[in-house]
């Protein structure tokens, strides 16, 4: 995304609420990328928190108030916490591995299946190891998609525990929620799902395959649990 590297000079009040975020969340100061793009978005990576990595687009820091961008840098450093990144790659193989073998499955069956001496009964193995292949990586893709709408339901939780603001996360959602269909972000599909809100446009998709939850859904949470939850997990947590 040819993201530049700030340092406490060149970005300060953006590192600052970095480095707070990171000292109440007990995690190293990740890296701060600034990403050369209007859409705001933001976005956490990294193996684990000693190799995490934070990036926000200039789009993000041009619509925020530092309110809402705390909100959004505790949901990212919430999933540095969570190593939401591990937990979604471990995730990703594993659904690339069932669609490779139910491939191999239903090639096999497509041309060495005529071998069977049964033919009743080897015909109608065919066709159930035909629709397993078929139905497998459907369902891999559904419980990946699911896995993935979980951890951002628990980092918009634990990330509100962090910033002890519920209300300025909630607030921007709403904007990226608005900005991000009437400027779409040019992005690799595979890299969508690691976004604050996703960047794919959600027409062609079904909300079944979708990576992020509804974004209304993630602001009445977030709302719903302003008064007592999300507060109150934080003092728990601790």
């Amino acid at each position: 995304y040819q993201a530049q590297e700030i340092t406490p000079e060149s970005a300060h009040e953006l590192y600052s609420i970095v480095h707070r975020l990171s000292q109440r969340a007990g995690l190293p100061i990740p890296k701060i990328y600034i990403i050369p793009q209007d859409t705001p978005n933001a976005f956490a990576t990294g193996r684990n928190p000693e190799h995490a990595v934070v990036a926000v687009t200039n789009g993000l820091l041009n619509l925020l108030d530092r309110e809402e961008l705390t909100g959004v840098l505790a949901h990212e450093l919430a999933h540095v916490k969570n190593r939401d990144i591990l937990i979604g790659s471990i995730a990703a193989t594993m659904a690339g591995a069932i669609m490779m073998l139910a491939s191999m499955a239903r090639f096999g069956a497509i041309f060495g299946g005529g071998r069977s001496s049964n033919n009743e009964g080897g015909s109608g193995g065919i066709i159930g190891l035909i629709a397993l292949s078929i139905i497998a990586p459907m369902a891999a893709m559904i419980i990946q998609m699911t896995i993935s709408r979980s951890r951002e339901y628990l980092a918009d939780e634990t990330g509100a525990a962090i910033s002890g603001n519920p209300e300025g996360l909630a607030r921007a959602l709403e904007k990226l929620g608005g900005y991000s269909k009437r400027l779409p972000m040019q992005v690799n599909p595979s890299t969508a799902h690691i976004f604050t809100v996703s960047p794919l446009s959600g027409h062609s998709l079904m909300t079944l395959f979708s990576t992020h939850p509804p974004l209304d859904r993630r602001i009445e949470r977030l709302r719903g649990g302003s008064g007592n939850g999300y507060r109150d997990s934080s003092s728990r947590s601790s």
